[in-house]
């Protein structure tokens, strides 16, 4: 099976312009989340697809392979769409470009359930919410599934509500995916057609155009404490984070090795 990596990077964000080339400790946050994907095994090619001509003269002088994609996208998975139509590929991994902590085996995780089942078309990660903060915090998507995984609803509120009982999990959205090229056609299709899906519109999040359009998304639990830069001051948080990995890495105490 070939499996093709692919990380959207678009400069224009309406919370955080230029999220991509955010500097991590003297690298772009862009080459962290290459260097992690770049480990995954079962990918026989890892891009960066971008709109913006500064991002891809940084990846090409950072030797980060990358593709320029249009600037017509409205979605990250629309500009995946465009790469699947340039390459061909069995399977297309979407790795957000804004979760600089992801690790080479979170990442893996989204791509292990399309050699156990021929007929899925597309999977997703989630990871239980350890900070109570982050069940009300908006810029969180967290995930509603059934018993056997498969992703019913997500939502940015605090949901669903515990009423009987607080003894309850949470488990918030980990930007990974796994699509089909035949999945990456229909939100193409459906988006030039009709535009967002309807609660894909009000609450913004992608991955419900395939939930509300009958498409059964596998959610797969991981243990990750990524965080996703959606704001200066998560990224406060990411740069503190590998600092502390770097210098860790420097100290034999800390079992040495690279980050």
């Amino acid at each position: 099976m070939k499996v093709i990596g692919v990380i959207p990077a678009r400069y224009e964000s309406s919370r955080f312009p230029g999220k991509p080339l955010a500097d991590i400790c003297g690298k772009p946050m862009v080459w962290w989340v290459y260097q992690s994907s770049k480990k995954v095994d079962d990918f026989d090619a890892v891009y960066v697809a971008t709109d913006n001509q500064k991002i891809f003269e940084v990846c090409k002088k950072l030797d980060i392979d990358v593709i320029m994609t249009s600037e017509v996208h409205k979605t990250g998975t629309d500009r995946i769409g465009e790469v699947a139509r340039k390459i061909p590929a069995e399977l297309f991994v979407n790795i957000q470009g804004d979760e600089p902590l992801l690790e080479p085996s979170t990442i893996r995780a989204a791509i292990e359930p399309f050699y156990k089942n021929g007929d899925l078309q597309i999977s997703n990660l989630m990871t239980k919410i350890s900070d109570p903060v982050d069940v009300a915090n908006f810029t969180i998507p967290k995930v509603i599934t059934n018993k056997d995984g498969i992703g019913i609803y997500l939502t940015r509120a605090t949901a669903p509500y515990p009423k009987g009982s607080i003894e309850f999990n949470y488990y918030k959205q980990v930007c990974v995916y796994g699509f089909r090229p035949e999945a990456l056609q229909f939100f193409c299709d459906y988006g030039a057609k009709y535009g967002r899906g309807k609660v894909e519109s009000i609450e913004d999040i992608e991955i419900l155009r395939f939930i509300e359009n009958g498409y059964r998304v596998k959610y797969i639990e991981v243990d990750s404490e990524t965080i996703a830069v959606d704001t200066p001051k998560d990224l406060e948080r990411v740069r503190a984070i590998v600092a502390d990995k770097i210098e860790a890495g420097r100290n034999p105490r800390f079992g040495g090795g690279k980050f």
